[in-house]
């Protein structure tokens, strides 16, 4: 466990610097959090968690523990350094209640603070008031505890010294406020957990601790490994090619820490952080990362003759190939593009990753033939497979031209030529197909009818993926090209609807197309272009009455209500078994459909899902299959 730092001479009051009020966050929380809906709610939790982790990756934090209470509230306690209570010279009230009730007033903005910081020291807190009905501190210092208590951002009264303690450190309890989160302000245990576990990766000697009180639950994370134990994490369910790389380094002020491991996958999953902030985006470390990883490789398999043409060299889409990495670097002051610190724009950290990470991954290569051989029989083989890829796309774009771009056969287009106002409705099977392009808008809507299940992708590379006849057809359709060519500005249709049917083998074509897109069409789905139709499971009839209705619940409520007989109850099995106007009236037309928009909330646990549910590997998805067995209802064999 790291060692404990005790005390700085310097954090006292007058190092907390005051630079503006707390009023706006009130009216415009969503400008400081984000969002009112469940991920806003999640951003409070972070906001205080991520002060204590601050106080951690400074050495002065050993224990951070999370608490969800029975009345609705969320307790962060740790054993870091106090928030000094004395009063602030600038504002004439206590420094914690200017912390808590003042913006941008913090230890980070004042001199002599953290070296380096995810959270935002004292911005976080003081929104996290200003969005709580009520908001509890204690602090721990000098053998004393001191109390102070908040309503909606302001102080209920001066801080007071409650107590005789033992201990240093800082509890924050806070009630958020349901006249701002309006859609739940019930925290999500999951979610927290999850997090919680990726920041006992990332920071040296801490334990995180959750506490569920709700339902008698409670966690404990506290890794040795760190980020080589999270690539041994994320790993879990994969056929690894050799044991795990891991270094780390200090290089111009900047600390490198990287892990990574080869499987047998196809897909690469690279996730990159600064100062435990997740940069889902990547910047300047990612970059030199894969500089270095693509130099190494190439140099290590040319001085070994494996690689024998002097001209042929393997590209980054080559080696990272089935990789799973791990970057975390600490910065003195990053430099983020943008206000939500998804992208690292300091131009040091480039170099800093490429030296630190080239030098001993080549000692490890060195140091481990028979695992280098592994590695570059794989990436050898990536590359081949990229060029047999490349050939098969230009054979496409190549016979698209000299038809003058015909679209494939199957495809009803849509007679608009504006991408804004275009639909395509990817349909499972001919007969579905049929009917959508009899009932659809012929105007707007697009109708692109599948035969069968398409090819998995999760279990392809990307040289079969060109030759399969549906998805090929899919992507001439789309416009964008894959891979090395793809271009989203290209897209046709900025509204992309998989129509199946509502059965097991219409959510297995679903999840093969959602495997593709999430794979190799990923600025698809981040760019809001991707959609789900919600056909109607059932059409009930009662006279010259009838309703449309999609689960059992709403089925059960509207026979018992209108008291509806079994031979006015029409299931539907198939789109097929709609005629056009039926089909328009329930899933097509714009003013009644029903669509669920497909969005990336967590990319790490989604590449986890699919791998899991699509890969190679039995014995997980078995496992995720048998756990879930009892819940499933009304399933249709």
């Amino acid at each position: 466990m790291a060692e404990k730092k005790t005390g700085n001479k310097n954090y006292w009051a007058e190092n907390i610097q005051v630079l503006e009020g707390l009023e706006p966050v009130r009216k415009r929380p969503w400008m400081y959090i984000g969002s009112t809906d469940e991920r806003g709610l999640h951003h409070l939790v972070w906001e205080i968690v991520d002060n204590s982790i601050d106080e951690a990756m400074a050495g002065y934090c050993d224990h951070i523990t999370v608490t969800f209470g029975k009345d609705g509230s969320c307790m962060v306690e740790d054993d870091g350094r106090w928030i000094p209570v004395e009063k602030h010279a600038k504002t004439g009230k206590s420094t914690l209640e200017t912390i808590l009730t003042v913006l941008h007033a913090g230890w980070k903005f004042g001199w002599g603070g953290y070296k380096v910081s995810g959270g935002l020291h004292g911005v976080g807190a003081s929104v996290v008031n200003a969005l709580s009905t009520k908001l509890e501190a204690w602090v721990h210092r000098d053998g004393k505890e001191y109390y102070q208590s908040f309503s909606v951002g302001v102080s209920d009264g001066d801080i007071k010294e409650v107590g005789k303690s033992t201990k240093t450190g800082t509890i924050i309890k806070f009630y958020p406020d349901a006249s701002i989160f309006k859609i739940t302000t019930n925290f999500d245990y999951k979610t927290i957990l999850d997090r919680m576990r990726q920041q006992a990766y990332l920071t040296k000697g801490i334990t995180l601790t959750l506490n569920d009180e709700r339902n008698d639950s409670n966690y404990k994370f506290y890794f040795e490994g760190w980020v080589k134990s999270y690539v041994n994490f994320l790993n879990k369910n994969e056929n690894t090619l050799w044991n795990v790389f891991y270094t780390e380094k200090e290089k111009n002020d900047i600390m490198v820490e990287i892990s990574l491991q080869y499987n047998r996958d196809f897909s690469a999953n690279i996730i990159s952080f600064v100062n435990n902030i997740h940069t889902p985006e990547g910047g300047t470390h990612l970059t030199g990362m894969r500089t270095g990883l693509t130099r190494t490789i190439n140099k290590y398999a040319r001085d070994k003759g494996i690689l024998k043409e002097k001209d042929q060299n393997l590209t980054n889409e080559d080696v990272v190939e089935g990789i799973v990495i791990v970057l975390s670097v600490k910065v003195i002051d990053p430099q983020f593009e943008g206000q939500t610190k998804a992208k690292l724009g300091t131009p040091e950290a480039r170099g800093a990753v490429d030296s630190a990470f080239s030098e001993k991954f080549m000692e490890f290569l060195e140091e481990n033939p028979a695992s280098a051989k592994q590695i570059c029989e794989k990436v050898n083989l990536a590359a081949k497979a990229r060029l047999a890829a490349r050939a098969a796309r230009d054979t496409v774009i190549r016979k698209g031209a000299l038809e003058g771009m015909t679209l494939p056969g199957k495809l009803a287009d849509c007679s608009s030529k504006d991408p804004a106002n275009s639909e395509l409705y990817i349909v499972e099977g001919d007969s579905a197909g049929g009917s959508a392009k009899q009932g659809r808008d012929r105007e707007t809507q697009a109708i692109l009818p599948l035969r069968g299940k398409i090819l998995n992708t999760e279990q392809a590379r990307i040289d079969k993926i060109f030759a399969n006849e549906q998805i090929k057809n899919l992507i001439i359709a789309l416009g964008t090209s894959i891979g090395e060519t793809f271009d989203i500005s290209k897209l046709r249709y900025h509204r992309i609807v998989i129509m199946t049917d509502a059965d097991v083998d219409g959510a297995h074509i679903r999840t093969l197309l959602l495997t593709f897109f999430f794979r190799y069409l990923k600025d698809v789905i981040t760019g809001g272009f991707l959609y789900i139709a919600q056909p109607p499971l059932y059409k009930l009839t009662k006279g010259k009455q009838s309703w449309y209705v999609y689960n059992e619940e709403q089925k059960m409520e509207i026979v018992e209500h209108e008291g509806i007989i079994g031979d006015n109850i029409q299931r539907y099995k198939g789109l097929g078994e709609m005629n056009p106007e039926q089909l328009w009236e329930t899933t097509m037309d714009p003013q009644e459909r029903k669509m669920y928009k497909v969005g990336i909330v967590d990319a790490q646990k989604a590449d986890e899902m699919f791998k899991i549910l699509m890969g190679g590997e039995v014995f997980p998805r078995r496992k995720f299959i048998q756990s879930r067995a009892k819940s499933v209802k009304n399933l249709d064999v």
